[in-house]
């Protein structure tokens, strides 16, 4: 049963080696290479959100093939505003370590 409380947010939503056909939601300024699940829940709790649930032995629709993972966020925002958060937050994560 669908659960309209949470908000599932994969790891391929911010992968920049994909295309948006194969699951990116946002812009490539906005995604990193190669994200990781540790990376993604760090991002989110610092942009104000607090993962309930993380999962990463699933696989993402698009990409069957490759083990991703999502963390389930509850629903505050619409999805889009809270992926392009988080988005922001690990641009700027990633660039601080790359420093």
């Amino acid at each position: 049963m669908k659960d309209y409380e949470h908000v599932v947010v994969w790891l391929d939503y911010f992968n920049k080696t994909l295309s948006k056909k194969m699951g990116r939601r946002v812009s490539r300024e906005k995604s990193i290479f190669d994200p990781s699940l540790k990376e993604l829940e760090d991002a989110a709790k610092a942009a104000g959100f607090e993962p309930t649930e993380t999962n990463d032995q699933v696989r993402f629709p698009r990409r069957p093939y490759v083990r991703s993972g999502y963390i389930v966020l509850s629903k505050g925002e619409s999805k889009t505003k809270i992926i392009s958060t988080i988005a922001g937050k690990l641009v700027s994560r990633r660039a601080k370590q790359n420093k």
